[in-house]
């Protein structure tokens, strides 16, 4: 069994003390790949350490996180930074993606309006180099799906891809239906440990959703799935997420494990 972790913080001051054996618990998992998401430059060289060490097991992805933006008089600087890096890739590094990236309004609504520049403009950078996007959406659900409305068929317009993964999909099966419909398929939705909690929105959800259109994910250390509900999370723990999947949509799990692993593959280009 192969799985794909499509959101991991490895790289994260949590990890430092068994950053090695948490790579090595994913392994044993069946978890042969995590694609690592970019926060702001504060953790870029963590980012890239962690994929210098771990080539064949890491994807990394560059983008500048929306939070990162709040009362950060230098977010131009670092949305710019991400656009040089896009372009001029570090030694030894290969972007399979553009993230993380999106719109966050649960901490603040100060920063609307730099959130929504920053998450146009990356989302612009992806298309133009035509690689995916990592999305983060947290009490923003409206009005990034109507950014992802406008920009989708701007891109289409100019002969361009705007294509990726709505990271941490919290919402109802007619959202789902909605966004998969807007991006003409194009779009996947990544779903981690919050399907597992009682009384989970996305859990429902998922009884309704097509596994082709699915990616699991762990977003840790954040979000742990049960039974470790409560601890940090860690790639490893993808696949419990993968055990609810298969039981909510009545499949095994080795066909949830075949299904998502392609599906990521394919979003991210990721080879062999």
């Amino acid at each position: 069994m192969r799985l794909i972790d499509t959101h991991s913080h490895l790289y994260d001051e949590a990890f430092d003390a068994d950053r090695a054996e948490t790579l090595q618990r994913a392994l044993d998992a069946g978890v042969v790949y995590l694609l690592l998401p970019a926060i702001d430059s504060e953790s870029h060289e963590a980012l890239f350490a962690l994929h210098r060490e771990a080539p064949a097991q890491t994807r990394p992805m560059m983008g500048l996180h929306p939070t990162s933006i709040n009362e950060n008089p230098r977010w131009r600087e670092e949305l710019a930074l991400v656009e040089h890096y896009l372009d001029n890739p570090p030694a030894g590094i290969e972007f399979c993606g553009v993230g993380e990236i999106g719109l966050d309004f649960y901490w603040s609504q100060d920063f609307t309006a730099e959130q929504e520049e920053a998450f146009v403009a990356q989302l612009r950078m992806a298309a133009r180099r035509d690689l995916p996007v990592a999305i983060h959406t947290r009490a923003a659900w409206e009005r990034m799906e109507a950014i992802i409305a406008t920009e989708y068929a701007a891109a289409k317009s100019r002969g361009e891809r705007l294509r990726g993964g709505f990271h941490a999909y919290s919402e109802d099966v007619a959202t789902y239906r909605r966004l998969r419909t807007l991006t003409e398929g194009n779009f996947l939705f990544g779903i981690g440990g919050v399907v597992t909690y009682k009384k989970s929105v996305v859990a429902e959800a998922v009884r309704e959703m097509a596994l082709e259109d699915l990616l699991l994910e762990t977003d840790c250390p954040y979000l742990t799935p049960v039974p470790h509900r409560g601890k940090r999370n860690e790639s490893a723990y993808v696949l419990h997420t993968a055990q609810k999947v298969a039981e909510l949509l009545g499949v095994t799990i080795d066909r949830v494990a075949e299904q998502t692993t392609r599906n990521a593959e394919k979003m991210f280009q990721i080879k062999n």
